[in-house]
């Protein structure tokens, strides 16, 4: 489906290079080590077998790309007049896309701990009916507080997928595949950003923002239908699943348990000492910062494209994808190079102080013309995407299996108040100041907060033995 020569892998298709690993014999015992027999490949023969779970792979990657086009579509509605049409001012637009993120950050960790009680596969599924449902309406509402309830309730309704997506991949994913496993999920973000600014802006200009609320809402309610006669939370449920590899694949998940420093288990006994770690709190952190960043840039680069260029909605939405094609590249090779060395931390801080460097650039350069600053845009687009995949394989490297769907749900909701302040902010700054570069400044600075707070994570203990505790 997806292919990345430059690196030799090819996504969905064959199995990706990088997790050749060969397992080395401990001296004079002619076994592996534990912490080699956590990572070597499920199948044998020096090769991971993905085999059957790229139809897994493909699902989560429908299902997110859909709660993106549902999230994301609204800065498309922003730009086309939504405020005109409803007669609201500009700040309460802005507050319109922002109510997203309250919901969405409300209910992150008690959607989790209700899908680990019940099912991730079922949770999902009635997320997908009640987004599209909720989706559609925005189409429909004319009343700005319908509307604001509307947002809020699609928020929490999406709050769910990512930490149940995220948790889903840990039970069908091992160490050595998890960053592109990650990458494949996330890149439901920027692919459907990239067609969506195609499509959407051609809607748009086609049948007006109201109808294409209501034809991009739908697909979902129809996705629900497949997702829940196909998916299921373990390898071993699975009827499409060989069971022998369903087998191997949990035996190998439990060995990786086993290999983790006893520190993580140990300080991991209760949720409370779990959330107040030190990893996990600087995480919270991190991705509050990146969030900030990244969603103030989805939700109002087509507001910024058009209000600098001057074109019509569909060129815009054209425009406003390129930033997206770099995007989709770097983020296949950078979880490719994540997953061959097994290096997290050190793929993440650099791509988004690059990002943030290449934001200021845009706020300096906006005044002396567009194509400057929408080319420190496209840069800087492309690496705040980049290091998705690794840093979400930072967290069940860390945490425990019985604690690591909380911590994602944890830091994927300061992630949401993040979403939050930077779509309201950058909204709000563009309304008061009448132009992006207080928007640009903002984004930049909160771009390289994250990268640096990337670089303050404690590191992990190094062996199962070591009696040292990561977050001490």
């Amino acid at each position: 489906m997806l292919a990345c020569r430059l690196c030799g892998c090819v996504y969905f298709r064959c199995v990706p290079s990088a997790s050749r690993i060969d397992s080395a014999a401990i001296p004079g015992s002619g076994r592996p080590s534990p912490a080699e027999a956590a990572i070597a490949p499920v199948a044998g023969h020096g090769k991971p077998a993905w085999g059957r779970r790229r139809l897994l792979l493909l699902a989560v990657f429908i299902t997110y790309s859909l709660a993106y086009l549902d999230r994301a579509n609204y800065g498309f509605g922003a730009a086309a007049g939504m405020a005109q049409t409803l007669a609201i001012t500009e700040r309460r637009s802005a507050l319109l896309g922002a109510l997203f993120f309250l919901g969405y950050f409300l209910f992150q960790v008690p959607g989790i701990l209700a899908a680990k009680r019940l099912s991730c596969s079922r949770i999902v599924f009635a997320a997908l009916i009640t987004w599209g449902t909720l989706a559609t309406l925005t189409g429909i509402l004319r009343s700005f507080w319908m509307l604001a309830i509307d947002r809020l309730l699609l928020g929490v309704a999406e709050s769910i997928i990512l930490p149940a997506m995220m948790l889903f991949l840990t039970r069908w994913f091992t160490k050595a595949e998890r960053s592109r496993a990650n990458a494949l999920l996330i890149l439901g973000n920027p692919s459907t950003v990239l067609w969506m600014s195609a499509i959407t802006g051609f809607l748009i200009q086609r049948f007006g923002w109201q109808k294409t609320f209501i034809f991009e809402g739908l697909p979902s309610i129809a996705w629900a239908v497949v997702w829940i006669f196909t998916m299921r939370d373990w390898p071993t449920q699975a009827k499409w699943f060989p069971q022998d590899e369903a087998l191997r694949l949990t035996r190998q998940l439990e060995e990786e348990q086993k290999a983790m420093p006893l520190a993580a288990h140990a300080s991991t006994q209760s949720l409370r000492a779990t959330l107040l770690r030190k990893d996990v709190v600087v995480l919270c952190l991190q991705y509050f910062c990146w969030s900030v960043g990244i969603y103030g840039f989805v939700l109002w680069l087509p507001t910024i494209v058009r209000a600098g260029s001057s074109l019509s909605m569909g060129r815009t939405g054209m425009v406003s994808a390129l930033p997206y094609v770099v995007s989709i590249a770097l983020m296949l090779l950078v979880s490719h190079l994540s997953d061959r060395t097994q290096k997290r931390r050190e793929l993440v801080w650099p791509f988004l102080l690059i990002a943030g460097v290449a934001m200021l650039g845009s706020f300096v350069l906006a005044p002396y013309g567009f194509i400057w600053a929408f080319l420190c845009l496209v840069i800087s687009g492309g690496c705040m995407y980049a290091p998705y995949g690794p840093f979400f394989a930072i967290i069940p490297e860390r945490i425990p299996a019985q604690r690591v769907g909380e911590v994602l749900a944890l830091v994927n909701s300061a992630g949401a108040l993040g979403g939050f302040a930077g779509s309201y902010l950058v909204g709000l700054l563009q309304a008061v100041t009448g132009n992006a570069r207080a928007g640009y400044l903002m984004m930049a600075l909160s771009l390289v907060f994250s990268s640096l707070l990337t670089l303050w994570l404690p590191d992990v203990p190094a062996s199962a033995k070591d009696p040292e505790v990561a977050h001490a």
